[in-house]
């Protein structure tokens, strides 16, 4: 069957329904699709060309998907910053794209990726996807407040674009674009929200829950506007996503919240849906059954994708991928520790677990399901901190803060560290942030020590067995909400220091 296109076919995304979208996608070959782009890109990107004859391959000679996975990984040093911007694009100049993002420079310099309008169609098929099967926006008015940062960046510009791409498909979206302005958030929810039938705010996590819990303070009722969250940037825990679903008054995570996992240079990659919610929330449940299939002792952000969109790979134990865009990824090594799994392969697991119809875990087999493949993230393996040779991730500990009672005193933001005290002994150090108005004292510091300290136990068997137990609490250290040293506003917080 021929490969069908959005890039080729722009109109295909706002005249076919998201049902015979994806239908038609299943019915092709995703390796098809990934040898295909390569050869475009061979024929019509001419830093691709050089890369290629740089490393000696003749593209002819690529004929099977068994050649293309023999080809060399493509990433920002070898490829991305060693080639000119217009040379990365199709033709060879940017005069086909229409629009800029730029990646934050987390990992290095800031890296600017072209797209036009098609490139984006392709990703608001993510969004779709979260808008009508999780929220039945078809159905129902809906207002969507986009509080990611405007700019540049990525996540705000490129989330309102693929927003009005749905409304203009006939969807009942209406779009807000405070950013991450909570004043304005504030005020689109106190004018705007009563006129719609649901609210979505979207957005980075951890701002996303200070967002609620200020509207709150604020005197908003966040129950009274049937609100759905949509995050991206951040890997969470299932206590922290029942925690702002009780906030915001919902008893369905599965359908009132979705999880993006997204990238400056590769758009939308993967979108939680119901099915996969419920079946993180199993993991979350059962921590043995998430070591045997992930490897782990945490648990990673899981997610479907569409393999004809985003092709991806593993390359020792990170992930690779290969997708269309202004700078067409081939090969291309994201570097992000995860997995894949097949939907059968992921349906048999739970199966060999005893869990079937997954109800129990908010999920509802008469709303359906896609056959989609799962693809799995844990993020930067450097986010880790090393403790008596355990592995400790952020993720562990976020747990352990989102605990009743726990979680009416702290934000949620923390950072790591594992220093060594003056006897030469490592200690492991845990400075945590309060909410607003909350003081610190002897009494919540060892009420979250002892909560952290049960929840490693109980989740890193690495910890359990390695860390002496004399050392298994962690000292923590309780700093007011915005310390300008641990929890500077405005940045991007960082849960470990080494």
């Amino acid at each position: 069957m021929t490969v069908p296109l959005l890039a080729d076919q722009p109109m295909r995304f706002l005249d076919r329904s998201l049902e015979d979208l994806l239908a038609e996608r299943l019915a092709c070959d995703p390796g098809v699709a990934a040898l295909s782009l390569f050869q475009r890109a061979a024929a019509e990107v001419p830093a691709y060309q050089s890369f290629l004859a740089a490393h000696g391959i003749r593209p002819d000679a690529v004929r099977t998907l068994a050649d293309f996975v023999r080809l060399p990984l493509t990433d920002k040093p070898n490829y991305m910053q060693a080639y000119p911007l217009p040379e990365r694009c199709w033709g060879g100049n940017l005069a086909g794209c229409d629009r800029i993002a730029v990646s934050s420079g987390s990992t290095g310099k800031p890296t600017f990726w072209p797209r036009a309008l098609h490139h984006e169609l392709d990703i608001a098929l993510r969004f779709e996807q979260v808008f009508r099967d999780a929220f039945q926006v078809h159905a129902r008015s809906t207002l969507a407040v986009v509080c990611f940062a405007l700019g540049n960046w990525v996540g705000g510009i490129y989330t309102t674009s693929c927003l009005w791409h749905l409304a203009r498909k006939g969807y009942p979206i209406t779009v807000a674009t405070p950013g991450n302005r909570s004043d304005e958030i504030f005020r689109v929810i106190r004018e705007l929200a009563p006129h719609f039938e649901q609210t979505v705010l979207l957005g980075y996590p951890p701002f996303v829950k200070d967002v609620i819990d200020g509207g709150a303070a604020a005197g908003i009722s966040w129950d009274r506007h049937a609100v759905k969250l949509v995050f991206a940037g951040e890997v969470f825990s299932e206590e922290w996503r029942s925690l702002v679903c009780a906030r915001i008054g919902s008893d369905s995570p599965c359908y009132d919240t979705a999880s993006l996992y997204g990238t400056a240079d590769g758009g939308v990659l993967g979108n939680e849906t119901p099915l996969s919610i419920a079946i993180r929330r199993f993991f979350a449940a059962h921590p043995q059954a998430a070591r045997e299939l992930f490897g782990e002792s945490r648990l990673p952000t899981l997610v479907q994708y569409d393999p004809l969109s985003r092709y991806f790979e593993l390359h020792e134990g990170t992930l690779v991928v290969t997708g269309d865009n202004g700078v067409p990824l081939l090969r291309y090594h994201i570097a992000d520790r995860g997995g894949l799994v097949g939907y059968a392969e992921m349906r048999d697991f739970l199966r060999d677990w005893g869990t079937h119809d997954l109800t129990e875990y908010g999920f509802d087999p008469a709303w359906g399901e896609r056959p989609l493949p799962f693809v799995y993230l844990f993020g930067r393996a450097d986010f880790t901190v090393s403790y008596y040779g355990a592995n400790i991730y952020p993720e562990n500990v976020t747990v352990g803060l989102e605990q009743p009672g726990i979680v009416d005193w702290v934000s949620g933001k923390f950072v790591l560290e594992a220093p060594e005290d003056s006897a030469g002994d490592r200690e492991l150090l845990l400075t945590v942030e309060l909410l607003p108005g909350v003081e610190a004292d002897e009494a919540k510091a060892a009420s979250i020590a002892e909560s952290v300290r049960t929840e490693l136990l109980r989740l890193n068997s690495e910890f359990a067995h390695y860390t002496p137990r004399a050392r298994q609490t962690p000292h923590v250290v309780l700093r007011p909400f915005g310390d300008p040293e641990y929890f500077p506003a405005g940045v991007k917080h960082r849960y470990t220091r080494r």
